[in-house]
């Protein structure tokens, strides 16, 4: 995992950052016994992993690995399996 750029991109980043936000506010207003502004927050919760995934597909994400790198590293486990 640590060879990976898992949630290191600009979508990870504004998705978790708004999906924080929103946690806060709800925190706040459920505190503060303030019905509307606890659903607001939840709303921005949702938000936050609506506006991540439209910028994944947006190409801002971790971009996929094309097939030939995939089809290398399993025949690279394979050689490696049929060794030990």
């Amino acid at each position: 995992m640590a060879g990976s750029s898992h949630g290191h991109t600009p979508a990870a980043w504004t998705g978790v950052i708004i999906a924080f936000i929103g946690f806060c506010v709800a925190g706040v207003f459920m505190v503060a016994n303030n019905p509307v502004g606890f659903w607001a927050g939840s709303a921005l919760i949702l938000l936050g992993g609506v506006v991540g995934g439209a910028m994944k597909v947006a190409g801002m994400g971790t971009p996929k690995e094309p097939e030939a790198v995939v089809e290398a590293r399993a025949r690279a486990a394979a050689r490696e399996s049929a060794s030990a």
